[in-house]
């Protein structure tokens, strides 16, 4: 029998054959009478006087250098929730999945990037509140995208900063039968620093296969005076030479309008929604601290955007010169998209190094 893997308040009635599962530090395998067992790990000194079964083991550390396998689960089944909580630089923190044994990611991103929060550190905390990527106080990533998979899911976390850092985490999954007609979750991550005059930046391309592309994460760094956000964002798929869906605006494509303007305060309005949000804006303040930078989420969930063959997704970086044409930008843009499709998929570009990925 193949049982939904839809949740929602009009499903939760219903019975199904699914069975939940988790991943944690104190359950590293996810089996059922495994978990609370630990006999050491980041909290056996804070639990001496107990013993085992009195939180023994929350976190991990993860070394410089080093790749952490957070979750190795055999399928069917869905990836439902995560939950993580990190210190350390999250640019330097590599999250990547694969699917059914697949040789390449599906997914390769630094952690803040893939959870909406690329200008938030330990000490800075920025909400996001929207369907699938929430980030609370004490910044607590969740992710409630559905990630099924028919044969294998492996999830690692890869250090490459100079510093070690520690992860608290959980990811809850069911296993069950699947649709035969699923397809398999990715994120992609990118960044130009600077975009080169008068190029475009590419948030993704060479997607082969046939799926749905379902959400935009873009961490824009301003490099100019004055609005930025006039470039619009166009989606090439199926072959097409010109795109065939083409918005107005950059402002226009995360939901907002008119310069995300707050025409009472005359200033940038930050604002979190269900499917699109500008949930951190980093100010001018002061003398040394002076560059603007954005942080926007867009969700296609109610209106995914679906491909055939291939798909390519492009942004314009443009604002205004004095005599009011358009000026080409060269900014700091990275980005994150996320999409569903058949495998297999084609190798994502390598990621950029260290100095490269990180902000200062």
């Amino acid at each position: 029998m193949i049982h939904s893997m839809e949740s929602s308040l009009t499903q939760l009635y219903l019975h199904s054959e699914a069975q939940t599962r988790s991943i944690s530090p104190e359950n590293r395998t996810g089996e059922k009478n495994a978990g609370g067992r630990a006999a050491e790990g980041s909290g056996a000194i804070c639990a001496r006087d107990l013993g085992v079964g009195w939180k023994i083991s929350p976190s991990l550390d993860i070394a410089s250098g080093e790749c952490l396998e957070l979750a190795n689960i055999e399928g069917p089944g869905c990836i439902q929730h995560i939950w993580m909580t990190l210190t350390g630089n999250t640019r330097h923190l590599i999250l990547r999945f694969y699917w059914d044994e697949q040789d390449f990611p599906s997914v390769e991103c630094p952690a803040g990037d893939f959870f909406a929060s690329a200008y938030t550190t330990f000490s800075i905390f920025r909400p996001v509140v929207s369907i699938p990527i929430t980030v609370n106080p004490g910044n607590a990533y969740n992710s409630y995208w559905q990630m099924p998979f028919e044969h294998h899911c492996r999830i690692t976390m890869e250090n490459i900063s100079l510093e070690n850092a520690r992860i608290y985490y959980q990811i809850t999954y069911s296993l069950q039968e699947l649709n035969s007609k699923i397809a398999y979750f990715h994120a992609q991550f990118r960044r130009v620093n600077p975009l080169p005059y008068k190029e475009v930046y590419t948030i993704i391309d060479n997607i082969k296969g046939k799926g749905q592309y379902v959400g935009t994460y873009l961490a824009w760094g301003v490099h100019n005076n004055n609005w930025w956000g006039e470039g619009e964002v166009k989606f090439y798929m199926d072959g097409d030479e010109y795109p065939t869906i083409c918005g107005t605006g950059t402002e226009d494509y995360f939901c907002g309008s008119y310069n995300f303007e707050n025409k009472e305060s005359r200033t940038y309005q930050e604002y979190c929604t269900p499917y699109a949000g500008v949930p951190h804006i980093v100010k001018p303040d002061g003398l040394y601290q002076s560059q603007m930078r954005f942080s926007m989420y867009r969700w296609h969930i109610v209106d995914p955007i679906r491909f055939s063959s291939d798909l390519r997704v492009t942004i314009q970086a443009l604002g205004w010169r004095p005599d009011g044409r358009y000026l080409p930008l060269q900014d700091d843009i990275a980005s994150v998209a996320y999409w569903y499709q058949t495998l297999p998929h084609n190798p994502f570009p390598p990621l950029p190094d260290k100095d490269y990925l990180e902000i200062i």
